[in-house]
C-alpha cells in the first residue's frame, strides 16, 4: 500500500493565505464550519509566532462574524509544553486526529442482514438524505444545520463526492460521504442515527464503499480520543499518523 498522509485528506475550503509558517483555509459559504475555517501550521510555531498568528486569525474571523479559532499543528509533532500551557490557560480545547487506511480486500466480511439496504443518493432520495442529516445536525444548532443542508445540495451536484444512504426496515438510518480521488476514496461524515445503532449499519456502509472502489485505498480520519478508532483497528484499518488541533469558541 502506498504511503498515505494527511495531504490525501479532502479539505472543504480555499487557501486565503499561505506562507512558510502556515496555510489559512477559509470557506465563505459555510463560515460556521470549524473544519473549513482554520489555520494549519507547516512547522511547529514558537509561542511568539503562535500569538502573532492567533491575533491575525481572530481579527480575520471577527470581521466576518465568525466566533471561533481553530489551529492544526504539523503532522506527527506534538505541541511544545510552552504552547500547551498557553493554549490551556487561554481556554482552548486540545485534541488530536488519527489517520487510517485500508485496502478494500482487507476489510472483514459483513453479515448480509436483509433488514439493511444501502443506496446511492439520487434525485429520488435526496430529500430523505437532507431530512435525516438535518435532524442529526440540529445538535450543533439550527444555523449549522441550515448551512449544512445547502452544502449537501451543492456537493450532490458535483462529481467528486458520492453520497450514500442506509435504510433499516425501509426507515432512513444512516449515511456517509465518499470523497473520490484518483488513488484513494475517503470515508467522511459516517453517521448512524442514534435509534438504529448497534445493528451493523456502519459496517454495511463501509462495506458498500469497499465493494464500490476495490482498486483504491480507502482512508478516513478518526478522533484520537474517541472510541470509533478502536472499531477501525478491528476492521483492519492501518494507522498512518496523527495531527494535533486546538479550538476555541467565543461566547457572545
Amino acid at each position: 500500500m502506498q504511503q498515505i498522509t494527511f495531504e490525501n485528506i479532502y479539505t472543504l475550503g480555499n487557501i486565503a493565505t499561505e506562507n512558510a509558517l502556515y496555510r489559512h483555509f477559509h470557506y465563505p459559504d459555510m463560515l460556521i464550519s470549524y473544519d473549513s475555517n482554520f489555520i494549519e501550521f507547516k512547522v511547529l510555531p514558537s509561542l511568539t509566532e503562535f500569538k502573532r498568528v492567533e491575533i491575525y486569525l481572530r481579527e480575520y474571523h471577527f470581521k466576518r462574524g465568525q466566533r471561533h479559532l481553530k489551529f492544526y499543528f504539523p503532522v506527527n509533532i506534538k505541541p511544545s509544553e510552552e504552547l500547551n500551557i498557553y493554549l490551556t490557560d487561554m481556554g482552548y480545547e486540545i485534541g488530536f486526529q488519527e489517520l487510517y487506511a485500508i485496502q478494500p480486500k482487507q476489510f472483514p466480511s459483513v453479515e448480509n442482514n436483509p433488514d439493511i439496504d444501502i443506496e446511492k443518493v439520487t434525485n429520488k432520495n435526496l430529500a430523505v438524505n437532507l431530512d435525516l442529516q438535518y435532524r442529526n445536525d440540529l445538535e450543533f444548532g439550527r444555523e449549522f444545520a441550515d448551512q449544512k443542508a445547502n452544502l449537501i445540495k451543492r456537493q450532490f451536484e458535483g462529481q467528486d463526492i458520492q453520497q450514500v444512504l442506509a435504510f433499516y426496515k425501509e426507515s432512513p438510518a444512516g449515511y456517509v460521504d465518499v470523497i473520490i480521488s484518483d488513488e484513494t476514496v475517503e470515508i467522511d461524515n459516517l453517521t448512524v442515527d442514534e435509534s438504529f445503532r448497534n445493528k451493523g449499519i456502519g459496517s454495511r456502509l463501509q462495506k458498500f464503499v469497499m465493494d464500490s472502489f476495490p482498486e483504491r485505498i480507502v482512508i478516513l480520519v478518526a478522533d484520537g480520543e474517541d472510541t470509533p478508532k478502536e472499531m477501525y483497528k478491528k476492521q483492519n484499518y492501518k494507522y498512518q499518523g496523527f495531527k494535533y488541533e486546538a479550538q476555541k469558541i467565543y461566547q457572545d
